[in-house]
């Protein structure tokens, strides 16, 4: 009874209230939820009802429609937001309770991922059946992410290879493990951990205990009961013991068993510049490929079983059975290659697509769509926020809306008749035309998405993927699935990955493969959406040639910059590290460049770099405030994107480059100024030469009567000393010197700059317990108000409005997100 508009009204709610939900702070009740649930149910029943009845005695106008379709929205918005709700207030229910941060825990369980192997040990994700602190049973959250890292007896065991523990997906093992709640870096336009956490269903994040004083951890069993798992496992371990290339073998791993770790980073830069990232991974693309295989196959042997068997063809139709058949192999291959978020969502639009085609009716494709959407969105609400989901919706979308015959093309009744060979080359051109419009089509209606979504888009996409597409699809993928039964297959498609690395390195190399653009306000950027749709779509070119003014603006806003003689200072949230941005009217700095994390992974290439890309920064000067590597642990990356930066440090033997006290400069009316170290500081040797610490570069920047005050991680004998020396020296706002540690913070360095604010860099839950209590003890008996980088995310602080420090965390707030704990962020009265 519930068809049509009234239908399209209910999910279109549904899909309002989801979103409404999941920008929300804070979550309500279970309860409430669930009477939002009830109130959906009552609405939506009796809207049927009194369609039923006016219906019934034909009573039903133009009004009456509207109005129920207003309850039939409204009962969407409610069962979205009460479903969404719920499942969230479920799942928040189980977090880890406070008090076991940080403790030993013995758990147990099976390791519920492939194992990813890394230069420190092994990353998984564990199944806990059971968990106990000091023999007591606890409750903690049933999947967490570990880590296991050499140290201690187990130090041997890290040899990578045949020395390694050798996790298997599926064993079971006793761990006693450190845990803590998820938690991530905060920054604008980076990578919220968090979320992600929260749409694996990761409750908590931790390592295994393998020290001398610790538990053993034990194996309890091989990875009997999850056959699929340990096939996984199997035929990737035979992929890198079968390919030398070990990039090549990545990236076959990944086709295959969906193990997307096993693609190095470099090789992940490389995709994302030319565009074709999306092949690399399992995909809806993959997927619907292998469906249609599938299919294909289904429809040969079904009618050869129906000669055998006549009552088959009888009870179903071939193209019934070759759909069906070819979803149910999709959706086996989903599930081998690790059951990924892209292809859930490419399986249940398969089967939705399925559902509706085969009907009676024909739907039109708008419908198919939007339905297809709406199912995804019920099963995955998180699904909302991943720009895969948008990529994959839109571009299936675009295609749909503008596909049409290629013009000039000989058409199907053309009065002669050519000749097979004629016929076939014909055809390979009308194919090969149609791939390239549809990739360009493809191209030019994503570009303003991606650049909302990511701040970029690759130009050389288009020649990337007219190559890729095929080669991928065609040719690798057959024989990467063909592989798991004949291996020598997989050395053909390493030789094609290794081809196609080639092709894209050579793309890569152009100056313009891919622009980097600051993102544009969402108001901003949905009209160039909009503007790239218009571009493609089947309507008169000047109706198209409107799309260009709608693209114009995105691709040259710029971020509003500090007016002249005001600087704002960015405390960029990376962890236990440091890394400042300070922005003039017309230049930028950058103060440290963030801490490195591990031998593949650095704060400069993970956070800083994409940071400053989608601010439109450019850096004229680099100030690295000492050698130590959670200062200077990103100087490469930030090097490499922005090599024409002046650069200054405690450490660099080219004493052109070193930051000296005296040093001075001034940019739009700010003036910038180097207080420490002194030249005979370099000079000095043995037991005469400063710590690497108290080396630190001490910058102090200032516009008017404000100034910022930036001292790395000099100790207190140079504060006092400093101090001493400039007894006149104030600063509005702090850098905590060393992060907060009890060896810096000085009561004279305190009582000599008189700092309204103090922003401490520190990470969440450091070993070094920075910043120290009896540190923030002296800020509170001075009134001076602080903030914290894992409270706070990234700090903001104008010159211009010296009162307030912007918290990017409590901005940007959402209900996955960890709720910290109080700073002192408020000013004294």
């Amino acid at each position: 009874m519930i068809a049509g508009r009234h239908g399209l009204a209910l999910m279109s709610g549904t899909v309002v209230g989801l979103a409404w939900q999941l920008q929300q702070p804070w979550l309500w009740s279970g309860n409430r939820y669930l009477a939002m649930l009830g109130w959906s149910g009552l609405l939506g029943f009796g809207a049927v009802l009194w369609l039923w009845w006016i219906r019934c005695t034909g009573r039903l106008s133009i009004p009456g429609r509207r109005l129920a379709a207003g309850v039939f929205v409204l009962a969407g918005v409610l069962a979205g937001a009460g479903s969404t709700g719920w499942r969230a207030a479920h799942f928040a229910s189980q977090a880890l309770a406070p008090e076991l941060q940080g403790v030993n825990i013995e758990v147990t369980g099976h390791i519920d991922s492939l194992p990813q192997r890394t230069a420190q040990g092994e990353r998984f994700l564990f199944a806990v059946a059971s968990a106990r602190q000091r023999g007591q049973p606890v409750d903690v959250p049933q999947r967490l992410q570990l880590g296991w890292y050499g140290g201690g007896e187990g130090a041997a065991m890290w040899a990578r290879g045949a020395g390694s523990p050798g996790l298997r997906t599926g064993e079971q093992w006793r761990f006693s493990v450190r845990l803590r709640s998820p938690h991530g870096n905060a920054n604008p336009h980076g990578f919220d951990l968090e979320r992600w956490l929260w749409s694996q269903r990761i409750g908590a994040t931790g390592y295994v205990r393998n020290g001398p004083r610790d538990p053993v951890p034990q194996k309890i069993a091989a990875a009997s009961g999850y056959p699929l798992q340990a096939a996984r496992q199997q035929v990737r371990d035979a992929i890198q013991a079968r390919v030398d290339d070990p990039r090549a073998a990545g990236v076959l791993a990944a086709l295959l068993v969906g193990d997307q770790s096993a693609i190095e980073r470099a090789d992940w830069a490389l995709f994302r510049t030319t565009g074709v990232a999306h092949l690399m991974v399992i995909s809806g693309l993959h997927v619907t490929l292998f469906a249609w295989m599938a299919m294909a196959m289904v429809a040969a042997i079904w009618p050869r079983l129906g000669r055998q068997w006549p009552v088959l063809l009888l009870s179903v139709p071939t193209p019934v059975a070759s759909a069906w058949g070819g979803w149910l192999l999709a959706a086996g291959y989903a599930l081998f290659s690790g059951w990924g978020l892209p292809a859930q969502r490419a399986v249940i639009m398969l089967g939705v697509v399925m559902v509706l085609r085969l009907g009676a009716r024909r739907w039109p494709w708008p419908l198919v769509w939007g339905c297809a959407m709406w199912a995804v969105l019920l099963i995955d609400p998180m699904a909302w926020l991943q720009p895969g989901f948008w990529l994959s919706f839109f571009a299936v979308g675009v295609l749909f809306a503008s596909g049409r015959q290629l013009p000039g093309m000989p058409s199907q009744d053309d009065d002669a008749r050519p000749s097979a060979a004629r016929d076939r080359w014909r055809r390979l051109l009308l194919s090969f035309m149609g791939m390239v419009r549809t990739q360009a089509v493809v191209t030019v209606a994503l570009a303003p998405l991606s650049l909302l979504l990511f701040g970029q888009f690759s130009v050389a996409s288009l020649a990337a993927n007219l190559v890729g597409i095929p080669l991928v699809t065609q040719l690798v993928m057959p024989l990467v699935l063909l592989g798991a039964v004949f291996a020598p297959l997989w050395d053909v498609a390493a030789w094609l990955v290794q081809v196609l690395s080639v092709w894209l390195g050579w793309l890569a190399q152009w100056p313009w493969a891919a622009v980097h653009r600051p993102v544009a306000p969402l108001w901003l950027s949905l009209a160039g959406v909009f503007g790239g749709l218009l571009l493609v779509l089947r309507l008169p070119w000047t109706v198209r040639s409107a799309g260009l003014l709608l693209l114009w603006p995105i691709l040259l806003w710029s971020l509003p910059r500090p007016p002249m003689a005001a600087f704002e200072l960015m405390a960029v949230d990376v962890g236990q590290g440091s890394a400042v941005l300070i922005r003039t009217a017309n230049h930028g700095l950058l103060y440290d460049t963030g801490p490195r994390y591990s031998p593949e992974s650095d704060a400069g290439d993970r956070i800083v770099v994409p940071l400053l890309r989608a601010l439109g920064e450019r850096l004229d000067t680099v100030v690295v405030s000492h050698i130590d590597g959670d200062h200077s642990g990103g100087a490469d990356a930030v090097q490499a994107a922005h090599p024409k930066a002046r650069w200054l440090s405690s450490y660099d033997p080219d004493p052109g480059r070193r930051c000296l006290a005296g040093q001075h400069w001034e940019w739009d009316g700010v003036r910038f100024e180097v207080l420490h170290p002194h030249p005979h500081h370099f000079d000095e040797t043995g037991k005469g030469r400063l710590s690497t610490n108290d080396m630190s570069c001490v910058l102090l920047v200032t516009a008017g009567e404000h100034s910022a005050w930036l001292g790395g991680d000099i100790t207190d004998r140079q504060e006092v000393r400093m101090a001493l020396d400039r007894p006149d020296l104030r600063a509005t706002v702090m850098l905590a010197p060393h992060h907060g540690s009890r060896s810096s913070s000085s009561p004279v360095l305190l009582n000599t700059l008189r700092p309204q604010w103090v922003i401490a860099q520190a990470g969440y839950r450091n070993r070094f317990n920075h910043p120290a209590p009896t540190v923030l003890d002296r800020y509170r008996q001075r009134g001076i108000p602080w903030v914290t980088s894992a409270n706070c995310g990234a700090a903001t602080w104008r010159s211009w409005q010296p009162d307030t420090v912007h918290c990017h965390r409590q901005a940007e707030r959402r209900f996955w997100h960890h709720p910290g704990e109080p700073d002192s962020a408020s000013r004294p009265d």
